[in-house]
């Protein structure tokens, strides 16, 4: 699990960590079941405080994306799929949105970025 933080971002970093998970669960690249890093040996990886680490782990606990299990560590909820449903929604929603922006400021018209949307889309396949 490689995250990355960054302290000038705005954002908290706890948050930045909590997100980051989030986006892991929901593009499946942190499976069900899977166990995250131990809160000393992340906090030691990203170059924070380990308090910063259990903060998000309680965070994304409270919010029913991990579990905490006594002496084994953090794992990631087995029913994640709503939450993970959603975060792609947000995740894919936010890109939307940037999209749209950019091609505002070049004159882009929606149809013309669907176009080239269908067009990479078929490329990819």
């Amino acid at each position: 699990m490689q995250l990355h933080v960054s302290p000038s971002d705005g954002v908290p970093i706890y948050q930045q960590v909590v997100n980051q998970i989030k986006y892991l669960v929901a593009s499946g690249r942190l499976k069900q079941g899977e166990q995250l890093l131990p809160v000393r040996k992340l906090a030691e990886q990203l170059i924070v405080n380990p308090n910063t680490v259990a903060r998000a782990y309680r965070e994304l606990e409270a919010e029913g994306v991990v579990e905490s299990r006594r002496g084994s560590g953090v794992f990631v909820s087995e029913g994640v799929s709503p939450l993970a449903k959603r975060e792609q929604n947000k995740i894919l929603n936010d890109r939307i949105d940037l999209l749209l922006a950019e091609a505002a400021h070049m004159n882009v018209d929606l149809e013309a970025v669907i176009k080239l949307v269908r067009q990479r889309s078929q490329q990819m396949r």
